[in-house]
């Protein structure tokens, strides 16, 4: 059976993936953080040609590792420089040595774009929200990015060396206070004041990651959970109180395929010191049947805004299916997966709140479900957006195009692209520190102390938006002295003008002296 094709940028229903260049599992505690593209690939020594208006660049291109996450406490980068404090949405904060977040970064801390008026981020939010009815589901839409480390962790129950922690993967603003990663950072509060039967968050959420079109070191996740309370449901029966609740949900007519049982002792366990098989079942079928409804209907209207820009599109029976998965603060826990345009598309993830958090939260007469989804990976299906830079565009031939919908929803239509300015690549190689162990000294502590999610930041720092994506095409180990040497392409390419060769070698070179006066490297 094939495997799904992912979608989108990350949330924190996330656990550590070891591989090359991701360290996030697509969907999380908050929703499934889908992922669009494959990484780089393979080759050999050769001399590539490059677009006419750039360099010709002799340059590596072998299959690619990259570092593995790096656990706390990292250490701070060479050269680097933090002020004493900064200011995020009118508060001010004192930073320390943990102190990683880029000027690029904060001044996007108060666009939410989630919430201006007939963004694809915030159609895509009120198409959702839509199919949660208020008389149960509280919204949430504003809470403040900056949260403390037990707010975003601990109340989670992830452990103190969980790969998230790390300041290569968390932008830090001093030890304890952080960018959140994941709006799961609000369950807890949100459980504890137990102000309604259940609630939608959505809000920006902040991850250092790799430079792509489908990954943005800030981007939009909604988290919605569903608790009941033993102690107000007639006569204590939870299960009859949730299969009554379900049976006032609408029905829906597509095909699901859900061949697993409700849960399984080794790959998907029942909490059974807290729930008894018949509890975790009702749980579970109220949650497939709500986010069932939800997909169903974001699909639907994807359909229906294909077939509206294209006379020849061919519509196909809607599919879809339940795959097991593991998640921190559910289980047992799944990915649900859509067929759509030939693919299998993972695009939430969800299960049973483990109880853990419900007791933390004084609440432990209570139990219920969760699931989170990345609403920049939605919105790039339903609108076919190619490019996640896309959404950060004030560029009025981006945003007029989906001038009212939200007041009228059958308006939604693709994204016709306005223009496509031509890429131009450059190669950036360099020797690693040799006082570091990742560059070949095995003396020294930390094998992770250099982290491609750096090398990222500086070209973000550096070029901004300007970059599509940054990709690994080589590495090196000399077989004496035992040295790293790695090779990076840099593809650059605006999305509001042709660069020229003189712009793009301006970019490039200080990405260049960044890299040495940031990570201590030896341009090769």
């Amino acid at each position: 059976m094939a495997g799904p094709r992912v979608l989108a940028a990350n949330v924190m229903w996330a656990v550590p993936r070891i591989g090359a260049r991701s360290h996030h599992v697509t969907a999380s505690a908050t929703a499934s953080l889908l992922r669009l593209g494959a990484q780089a690939g393979g080759g050999r020594l050769s001399l590539t040609r490059a677009p006419r208006h750039c360099l010709r660049v002799a340059s590596y291109s072998s299959s690619a590792g990259g570092a593995a996450s790096s656990p706390p406490p990292p250490s701070t980068p060479l050269n680097s420089s933090r002020p004493a404090t900064i200011e995020v949405n009118g508060k001010t904060y004192t930073t320390d040595e943990w102190y990683n977040v880029p000027q690029t970064v904060l001044a996007l801390t108060g666009r939410k774009l989630h919430l201006q008026k007939d963004h694809p981020v915030a159609i895509t939010r009120q198409i959702i929200e839509s199919k949660f009815s208020t008389a149960t589901y509280k919204r949430y839409n504003e809470f403040d990015p900056v949260v403390s480390t037990v707010e975003n962790f601990d109340s989670l129950g992830f452990p103190p060396d969980h790969v998230g922690r790390a300041r290569s993967d968390t932008y830090y603003i001093n030890e304890t206070t952080l960018l959140r990663t994941h709006t799961s950072a609000h369950e807890a509060e949100l459980f504890r004041a137990s102000a309604s039967d259940g609630y939608l968050i959505s809000a920006d959420v902040y991850r250092r990651d790799e430079v792509d079109r489908s990954h943005y070191p800030v981007f939009h996740q909604m988290e919605g959970a569903r608790v009941w309370d033993r102690t107000k449901v007639p006569n204590g029966d939870v299960v009859a109180a949730i299969y009554a609740d379900l049976a006032r949900l609408p029905t829906h007519d597509v095909k699901v395929e859900d061949p697993n049982p409700p849960h399984h002792p080794e790959r998907n366990p029942l909490q059974s010191e807290h729930h008894t098989p018949e509890e975790a079942e009702a749980v579970a079928a109220h949650l497939k049947r709500s986010l069932e409804l939800m997909v169903v209907d974001i699909f639907t209207r994807a359909k229906q805004a294909a077939a509206r820009q294209d006379p020849n599109y061919v519509d196909e029976p809607l599919r879809v299916r339940w795959v097991e998965a593991y998640f921190p603060f559910t289980s047992p826990s799944w990915e649900l997966e859509v067929y759509y345009q030939g693919d299998w598309l993972e695009v939430l993830g969800c299960g049973v709140s483990k109880q853990e958090l419900f007791i933390n939260a004084d609440q432990p007469q209570q139990l219920g479900w969760a699931f989170g989804i990345g609403l920049e990976r939605i919105a790039m299906l339903l609108f076919q957006i190619p490019d996640i830079r896309l959404f950060w565009s004030k560029d009025e031939r981006f945003l007029s195009q989906f001038t009212g919908v939200q007041d009228n929803l059958d308006k939604l239509k693709r994204f016709v692209p306005f223009s496509k300015y031509p890429a131009c690549w450059k190669d950036v190689s360099f020797w690693l520190r040799s006082t570091s162990a990742a560059g070949g000294n095995t003396a020294v502590a930390n094998v992770h102390d250099f982290h491609e999610n750096d090398l990222m930041e500086v070209v973000r720092e550096v070029a901004g938006d300007v970059v599509e994506d940054v990709q690994l095409k080589d590495q090196f180990t000399h077989p004496k002295t035992g040295r790293k040497s790695m090779c990076y392409r840099i593809n650059y390419r605006s999305l509001e003008k042709t660069l020229t060769n003189e712009e793009a070698n301006d970019f490039h070179e200080r990405v260049r002296q960044g890299l040495v006066e940031k990570l201590g490297v030896e341009l090769r």
